[in-house]
């Protein structure tokens, strides 16, 4: 790893599937500690970037890097740097949430991983179903789940892609308050959202991905939230689903 680049960097993205074109030529980067909020419609992109950038997916043309290194050649040690939020939520149903993350604990040398694991459960509101199994869960306790297990290793990138899905108020404020967390602990974060005024407001900087393509790239700070809100709207009129 280079202490000197930036924590990603993305040059030349491309992804097609078939004649589809999800991702056209993104190039993007994220600074240490900064907190990047990603705005647009569905079928934009925004997960296929995330998942790229999650080595969930591979790029059919360009590259990305963490922390200088190409996810092309990247180790086990660089991946523990990552923790990713995704539609799918990587646990498994017949384990209980306890168990869940002592088993992603130990794929990360996490120490003292029961410990660990008390404490996210602690910090998304599951110590009450901390032994129950993940199967019996609702869908807002599945995502708390899915969020607690991508912080179990206290990687210092995050990249949740709709993170506030499913989640009833409560949960949400929990989660706004662990991602304020994050940033104040300098962890870089990429979040995709539909939640404009959470999403806004959390942000240093502002990206909405349109048809594969960035078409705004600002800080939040420029932005308050009814511009925030005609951005949005006007650049995503028209855009397919």
């Amino acid at each position: 790893m280079d202490p000197a680049a930036p924590a990603i960097r993305i040059v030349g993205l491309d992804k097609r599937f078939g004649y589809r074109v999800a991702l056209a030529g993104i190039d993007l980067q994220l600074e240490r500690g900064e907190f990047v909020s990603l705005f647009g419609p569905n079928g934009a992109g925004k997960t296929t970037l995330v998942r790229c950038v999650a080595t969930l997916a591979h790029p059919s043309a360009g590259y990305v890097e963490i922390h200088g290194t190409r996810l092309s050649s990247a180790t086990p040690d660089l991946r523990r740097h990552v923790g990713v939020v995704s539609h799918a939520s990587f646990l498994y149903g017949a384990l209980t949430a306890h168990e869940n993350l002592l088993f992603y604990a130990a794929m990360f040398d996490v120490e003292d991983a029961a410990h660990r694991a008390d404490e996210v459960l602690d910090q998304v509101g599951l110590c009450d179903r901390a032994h129950d199994p993940v199967r019996t869960f609702s869908r807002g306790l599945l995502q708390r789940c899915a969020i607690a297990r991508a912080l179990v290793h206290d990687p210092d990138i995050l990249l949740f892609d709709e993170p506030f899905s499913g989640l009833d108020p409560t949960a949400a404020d929990t989660l706004h308050a662990i991602l304020e967390r994050a940033h104040e602990r300098r962890r870089t974060v990429l979040m995709t959202s539909h939640d404009l005024q959470r999403g806004h407001e959390l942000a240093d900087r502002v990206l909405v991905l349109r048809a594969g393509r960035i078409v705004h790239d600002g800080p939040a700070s420029s932005l308050h939230s009814g511009e925030m809100e005609a951005l949005y709207q006007g650049l995503i009129h028209g855009a397919t689903a």
